[in-house]
């Protein structure tokens, strides 16, 4: 999985983590505003690789958490789901609105070898500084870079270099920000 290779979702191994990993979930969303201390242990536990001051509004889901890195003083909106089957970089100061998807799982172009359910991951990284509108989509293998910002409703399926706004479906780069 970490390799980009294939693999099988319903190996007993990946099984069992992205099980522990919904259990985590689940009680992170169910606490909500009620205990911020409690919830900030869930967090550490669900997402072990991530700096302490990320901040994350429940509703929030992912496959496994342990491959979400950084995040330093990040904030994470609303409903945002993260299927981190490839390593998933979160740089320093982001910005991540409500309802963003980050997707590093890619499924066979074959239907005879997607039928037998092994896929794999492409790693994703967001650079330091950026800022994501709500209802994002982030495709596998993408790099944005340092200082970006990514237009609400976006569909992000290729790199963006440092310093731009990109928007659109797919996101295109309209201009530089600097």
């Amino acid at each position: 999985m970490l390799a980009g290779e294939v693999y099988s979702p319903y190996d007993k191994e990946l099984m069992q983590l992205h099980k522990q990993a919904l259990i985590w979930v689940e009680q992170y969303n169910k606490e909500a505003f009620t205990d911020c201390m409690e919830r900030k242990e869930l967090l550490r536990k669900l997402l072990p690789n991530t700096h302490p001051s990320l901040t994350i509004q429940p509703p929030f889901l992912c496959d496994y958490g342990i491959l979400i890195y950084g995040g330093e003083n990040s904030f994470i909106n609303y409903g945002c789901t993260i299927l981190d089957t490839a390593p998933i970089t979160l740089g320093k100061n982001l910005l991540i609105g409500p309802n963003v998807q980050i997707y590093a799982p890619v499924h066979p172009f074959n239907f005879k070898e997607r039928a037998t359910g092994v896929e794999c991951g492409k790693p994703i990284s967001i650079g330091d500084d950026c800022w994501i509108g709500g209802g994002v989509v982030i495709c596998p293998g993408v790099t944005i870079g340092n200082r970006c910002i990514i237009g609400a409703g976006s569909v992000v399926v290729k790199d963006i270099p440092d310093d731009s706004f990109a928007a659109g479906n797919p996101a295109i780069v309209k201009r530089t920000l600097l």
